[in-house]
């Protein structure tokens, strides 16, 4: 049949060959030794294998070239020619849709990316580009594989490649379920949404032992790239879960929520919860009082199919949210500022989350609603230096290069230049509704009568009084509920119990939305 290294042995007939073909199958399927499999296993770790069977519908998935083997030599590779050279690669279905996959398995070089590796990743891109369907990453890798030299790195400039030809045209989904260094890193970086799993996975450029040698600071693995750190702090993972099972059920979640490319709409299912359901918990919800704080994902579940949603960076830039959902069954993507954190402020951090999210909706074909309560951007020294105007800029022309249909709803504050780059009318909203609890100025009426009436304040006999008085007039003339849709700034002051059908109406009428951007080759967004 055929010996531990694969190589064939000879048969005398087509039955002798095909059983030999299926005793090598065999030997692809079980991996390198079962020793191997169970330090992947004491690590708490699943197989890759495992993996794919949890993401794919069972029985679907169809691999491509298992029996592939690197041809290098030096440092004992010769000797050491294992099928599938670490990486599986594949495709097969999820909710009976095509998906494509690859998975490094650990237990073959340690996952290391060497040159038939990553030619196997190259092939399984290039097929999900040309097929028009989504790219699952599972990774598990050491990153380059030393023994192979540049050839290796090389391997990894070809992934890149494609990640970036494919972007905005398929949507590319990075599992993480193991240690990846490096240039293992990048290309995660370069995919729409990034998992991780808490404990096993990490992600760094450098790891704890390079970062000592040349700082001097001592850290963890997962202190410096662990799930939470990516999850909380740097805004490199979208999720972050404690276990592969629940992680790898999310993936299929998520893609349940994607279309397969950008030529084709999410799908679309038949929801149970009425169009015309009112939303009279949202009187309560939402104080009129513009300083109290209230819960913006309560009014997102209140809003949406069953209150169903699926929030993106839900711990990262937390004063901004980012949703997936649906209403009455049609995907919509949410951005809605958070009263609960920083008083739903705008700052770097919440803008660039915001931005990205807006393109990755707009690239594929995803409606935009956005929910306002915006008291302005974060003010202080360190959001100056740090470049709050050009991060901010990244969110204005996001939505302003967006040609998805776009909703915005006023719910209560929206002050400033934070109100014209949370998709106002003037930028392009299709359509713009307020709540009668809405308060659309140039800034609050405290700060608004300091500045016009300092002179007034300062000569008073009690100039808090005047101050008061000042503030009331300033209300009653430019902060009044009706002042924006006099003069067009908003089509509409709707009742809040009626959102929910406003939103599905206005966005059934936008389903044949045509909006057709300049000629050029790409633009030159703000960074």
């Amino acid at each position: 049949m055929s010996n531990l290294e694969g190589a064939p042995v000879e048969a005398s007939d087509v039955r002798g060959r095909v059983a030999e073909l299926h005793a090598i199958r065999e030997q692809v399927r079980r991996g390198p030794s079962d020793r191997a499999t169970e330090a992947q296993k004491a690590k708490g770790k699943l197989t890759a294998r495992e993996r794919i069977d949890l993401l794919l519908d069972e029985g679907s998935f169809s691999e491509v070239e298992p029996l592939r083997r690197h041809r290098a030599s030096g440092f004992g590779l010769e000797a050491k020619r294992p099928y599938t050279d670490g990486v599986i690669t594949g495709w097969g279905t999820v909710h009976g849709r095509t998906v494509f996959v690859y998975a490094h398995d650990f237990r073959i070089f340690g996952g290391a990316l060497g040159e038939a590796h990553a030619t196997k990743i190259h092939k399984i891109m290039d097929m999900a580009i040309s097929a028009g369907a989504p790219l699952v990453s599972l990774n598990d890798g050491a990153g380059a594989r030393i023994q192979e030299g540049v050839s290796a790195l090389a391997g990894y400039g070809g992934i890149f490649q494609r990640n970036t030809k494919a972007s905005g045209v398929i949507p590319q989904i990075s599992v993480m379920l193991g240690p990846c260094a490096g240039g293992a890193a990048y290309s995660p970086a370069l995919t729409d949404f990034v998992f991780m799993v808490r404990e096993t996975s990490q992600m760094f450029i450098t790891g704890p032992d390079v970062v000592r040698a040349v700082t001097g600071e001592e850290i963890t693995q997962n202190g410096l790239g662990g799930a939470d750190v990516h999850a909380e702090t740097s805004g490199v993972a979208h999720f972050a879960y404690d276990d592969e099972e629940t992680c790898l059920e999310e993936v299929r979640y998520l893609l349940s929520l994607l279309p397969q490319n950008n030529r084709e709409n999410p799908p679309r299912v038949a929801s149970e919860d009425p169009a015309d359901r009112t939303g009279d918990a949202l009187l309560d919800l939402v104080p009129a009082d513009g300083n109290r704080p209230y819960d913006m994902r309560k009014v997102i579940e209140e809003l949406v199919d069953d209150g169903d949603h699926l929030e993106i960076h839900e711990r990262w830039a937390t004063n901004i949210i980012c949703a997936l959902a649906r209403l009455d069954g049609q995907v919509v993507g949410i951005v809605a500022n958070q009263p609960q954190s920083l008083a739903g402020v705008l700052d770097i951090e919440a803008s660039e989350k915001a931005a990205r999210f807006i393109q990755m909706c707009d690239a594929f074909n995803i409606p935009i609603i956005t929910l306002l309560d915006v008291p302005g951007f974060l003010p202080g020294v360190d959001q100056e230096h740090g470049g709050i105007i050009r991060h901010g800029a990244k969110l204005l022309y996001a939505y302003c290069n967006a040609t998805v249909p776009r909703i915005s709803v006023i719910l209560r504050k929206a002050y400033g230049g934070a109100y014209i780059v949370m998709d106002s009318q003037s930028i392009g909203a299709d359509l713009t509704y307020a709540w009668p609890t809405n308060e659309i100025a140039v800034m609050g009426a405290e700060g608004a009568a300091n500045v016009i009436f300092r002179k007034q304040i300062a000569e008073a006999d009690d100039p808090e009084a005047m101050r008061a008085r000042m503030v009331k007039e300033y209300k009653a003339e430019l902060m009044h509920p009706y002042y924006a849709a006099e003069r067009g700034l908003i089509d509409d002051v709707i009742d809040p119990v009626e959102t929910r059908s406003v939103l599905i109406k206005s966005l059934a009428m936008l389903a044949t939305k045509h909006a057709d951007l300049p000629s050029r080759k790409h633009g030159n967004p703000p960074q």
